[in-house]
């Protein structure tokens, strides 16, 4: 029989949580792709995995937090650690893919256009992966038109978040275009979401393994988590992340040529002048 799906199970706590944290993931990883751009001389490759890192967490969070929501009235849902796992390790590694393919190659078209699609499948992919993770006592079915549209969503906001991080320069500006892709990640997974439907089997026999929502999805958010506060502290104390070009024109090694020639100017002595040298009757004696 077809099982009552519900993905609201504690009312708006779990999409605004979800919403949050998404929003969260992506202005740290923003603003980090923006440090590596900011500064040549700065370690670009850990730039960029920092802020891969905190999209693909700040993503794999919201869905699981979305997903302690989900409930079907007719048999428990519980979860597979490992599926679970993995699904993490995916959105990582396929936004890393995307955040450096712009963080070298720039935003010309074809790179935002690669990296855009490669990203927006990862977070589709991670979305799925994490869904087959379940573990029902059923079938669990997809409407197609659902799934192509939330994969396509997911695209649209993969490209966008890139492109803005290699062009949005501002705190504030970085700070909206986050706001922005945490609604279009949402709006990924409750499309997603809303494409589902569960085959429920003879719920009097049968058993499945598995953890409950509860058991494993809390204890796991508690890492990805903790990592996204700890990237923020590193955002808030760099004062070129939080000033942005301001902080860079104000650093000496900005104007290396300017700095040298105070320098030098400084450091030539100063005529030495008197009123014996000027107006002494023997000077010329």
């Amino acid at each position: 029989m077809e099982g009552t799906v519900e993905g609201f199970r504690y009312g708006a706590v779990t999409p605004v949580a979800a919403y949050l944290m998404a929003c969260l993931g992506g202005a740290l990883g923003l603003r980090c792709i923006v440090r590596s751009l900011l500064n040549a001389r700065s370690w670009k490759p850990g730039w960029l995995a920092l802020g891969a890192a905190s999209i693909g967490c700040g993503i794999w969070t919201m869905h699981f937090i979305a997903m302690t929501g989900f409930h079907v009235e007719e048999t428990r849902v519980r979860y597979d650690a490992a599926t679970t796992v993995l699904s993490l390790v995916v959105a990582v590694a396929v936004v890393g893919v995307g955040v450096f393919i712009v963080g070298y190659r720039g935003t010309g078209r074809v790179a935002l256009a690669v990296a855009g699609v490669v990203t927006g499948l990862g977070v589709a992919a991670m979305h799925y992966l994490g869904m087959a993770a379940m573990r029902l006592h059923g079938d669990i079915g997809y409407d197609p038109v659902g799934v192509v549209l939330s994969v396509l969503i997911a695209i649209a906001a993969a490209t966008a978040a890139l492109w803005s991080a290699v062009t949005i320069r501002g705190l504030m500006t970085s700070l909206g275009a986050s706001l922005v892709m945490g609604v279009a990640v949402s709006g990924m997974h409750y499309t997603g979401m809303a494409a589902v439907s569960v085959h429920v089997h003879d719920t009097t026999g049968g058993t499945w393994e598995g953890d409950s929502p509860l058991s494993l999805l809390l204890p796991m958010l508690l890492g990805p988590v903790v990592f996204l506060l700890l990237a923020g502290v590193v955002v808030m104390f760099d004062p070129l992340l939080v000033h942005g070009e301001r902080a860079e024109n104000r650093s000496p090694a900005r104007h290396p040529g300017r700095s040298a020639g105070v320098r030098a100017a400084n450091s030539i002595p100063a005529p030495r002048t008197s009123w014996h040298d000027a107006d002494s009757p023997t000077r010329g004696r």
